[in-house]
């Protein structure tokens, strides 16, 4: 018998199969303290969250039976995955639970704002009837910028041409082709600034995503611009949204999630053209019943069949190819992580190379390794192992595998090659017994690099003294290296290098060494599943 605990108010419609399942104990307990929950959770074989309980590292550490942690929705925010993965522990979503909610929440939040709808209704209730204050703006051939063109983004398109508007779309991954079978323009966050009526948010909150609406994007937006967000609260800045709307540039509004829920920026409540709502966008009965069962059929199929559909960490298998490709799967990711940071875009292109020992292992579950590292880039944690193909399918792109016998020099090679526009990068792998995951080739150089989490890399002319002015510079703003590799391919000609540092370059930093005569481009590399200075890597293969 399977003990599953639920900790926030979830569909018990939606978990009906759950709860007639006789392998399956259910226990729901919404609002259970974090002290308790710590103190009981060894007791479960599964979690059920929302988005109200923080599964965090404590009470993942404090699990002893835990298998599987599933959020009914999408966003993870409140899990620590990391520590998750690190115990073993599976963690699940409904990723498409609450597409259509969330696509409904932002049409009614847009014809709100362009209605005020909520301001006439709070006046006409208090007595009042003042049509002329209340005038508002038609939808019809306005143009809506959809900034994330993904499930939600692409609904939301579809619905807002049947109401006669002109759509601009923006993704790393949208192609031209595809925008075409949408029926909307692709363009780029400069032209949506300049040219919408009205803006709306649908991608995932990471490093490249926090601020978005920002100070300067505001700058550049069309005067009486409407602002929709039934995404993530960080995705702006509201206190740049703030005095936009203060100083009239932006006309209104309409906000679902907030950078600190519950709590709201002071001031934005307070103007008559702010619209917000508590989080509603996946608050229908329907999504609320979709998502759970959609996390009741994914747990009884990873209790029965090991099947894994809907995983956010990697999935967790068994067998002596597990075994032996493990230390390629964390080198695959880096490879990724590396290739997508220096191409700095989304590639129109992917090419993945294995060699040597690689060509008699089962590679299927490293190539989604590496594809889901490339993708997660722009797309966040909306990508897992088990999606990572089909994601890429549905950005229009796909990828060409090659398996190089002749391919001499290391005992086990892996290489990713990503193209765009003319741009190239390259980045060649190999695991060294002894020494663990190293980074051989770097854009056609030949390194031995250790993929540490926080890296320097320079283009430069290879002329004296380069290394000594970088060295300087690093070591007057207290910034450690930890080791230096350099190429080239000519003397005098350009070179490379990159450098481990014991943590980030600062902007201060890299403005110092761009002024070093010589130079070409600085840029600082950070691998989520880096080695840090303490850490041994993987020996044994």
């Amino acid at each position: 018998m399977f003990k599953i605990l639920v900790t926030d108010k979830v569909s018990e419609e939606g978990l009906k199969k759950l709860y007639a399942h006789k392998d399956f104990l259910v226990e729901h307990q919404p609002g259970i303290a974090p002290e308790d929950l710590k103190a009981r959770i060894g007791q479960y074989d599964g979690l059920i969250v929302r988005n109200q309980t923080k599964v965090t590292k404590d009470i993942i550490e404090a699990s002893g039976n835990l298998r599987v942690i599933a959020r009914a929705g999408v966003g993870v925010d409140n899990i620590d995955v990391d520590a998750a993965t690190r115990k073993g522990i599976i963690v699940v979503n409904s990723p498409g639970g609450n597409t259509i909610s969330a696509t409904e929440h932002t049409l009614a939040m847009m014809l709100s704002l362009s209605r005020n709808i909520p301001q006439a209704h709070k006046s006409a209730s208090a007595g009042k009837w003042e049509r002329e204050k209340f005038k508002g703006v038609e939808l019809f051939k306005k143009t809506l910028g959809v900034i994330g063109t993904g499930k939600i983004g692409t609904e939301v398109a579809k619905r807002a041409k049947a109401f006669g508007m002109a759509v601009l779309g923006y993704d790393p991954y949208l192609t031209e082709e595809r925008a075409a079978k949408l029926g909307i323009k692709k363009a780029t966050l400069d032209e949506i600034a300049a040219r919408a009526d009205f803006i709306t948010l649908h991608t995932p909150l990471m490093k490249e995503t926090k601020h978005l609406i920002n100070e300067a994007f505001l700058a550049k937006t069309k005067k009486g611009v409407r602002i929709i967000n039934c995404a993530r609260g960080g995705l702006v800045d509201e206190q740049a949204l703030l005095q936009a709307l203060q100083e009239g540039r932006v006309a209104g509004a309409a906000l679902d999630v907030f950078e600190n829920e519950p709590d709201i920026t002071p001031g934005l409540l307070e103007l008559p053209n702010v619209i917000v709502t508590p989080h509603l966008g996946a608050s229908t009965r329907e999504a609320q019943v979709r998502v759970a069962a959609d996390v009741s059929d994914e747990i009884i199929h990873i209790f029965e069949s090991e099947e894994i559909r809907n995983a956010i960490n990697m999935p967790q298998t068994s067998g002596e190819n597990r075994e032996r490709m493990e230390p390629f799967l964390l080198l695959g990711e880096q490879v990724a992580q590396l290739g997508i940071q220096l191409l700095d875009e989304a590639p129109e292109k992917i090419e993945i190379t294995y060699a040597g020992e690689l060509l008699d292992e089962d590679t299927k579950l490293l190539t989604r390794t590496i594809i889901k590292g490339i993708l997660a880039r722009h797309l966040g944690s909306t990508v897992n192992l088990v999606n990572a193909l089909h994601l890429l399918k549905e950005q229009g792109l796909t990828y060409n595998l090659q398996r190089n016998a002749s391919l001499k020099g290391f005992s086990n090679y892996l290489e990713l090659a990503l193209y765009k526009k003319g741009k190239q990068v390259n980045i060649g792998a190999s695991i060294i017994n002894g020494f663990g995951g190293r980074i051989v080739k770097l854009n056609d150089y030949r390194v031995d690099l250790r993929p540490e989490q926080h890296l320097l890399y320079i283009r430069h002319l290879d002329i004296p003294g380069m290394i000594g002015r970088v060295g300087s510079i690093l070591g007057s703003n207290d910034t450690n290296i930890g080791t230096m590799q350099v190429g080239r391919k000519e003397i005098g000609g350009e070179a490379i290098m990159v450098l481990t540092l014991d943590k980030t370059a600062s902007r201060q930093v890299l403005d110092q060494l761009k002024e070093i005569i010589g130079i070409k481009t600085v840029q600082t590399l950070e691998l989520a599943t880096g080695y840090t200075f303490q850490e041994e890597p993987f020996v044994e293969v």
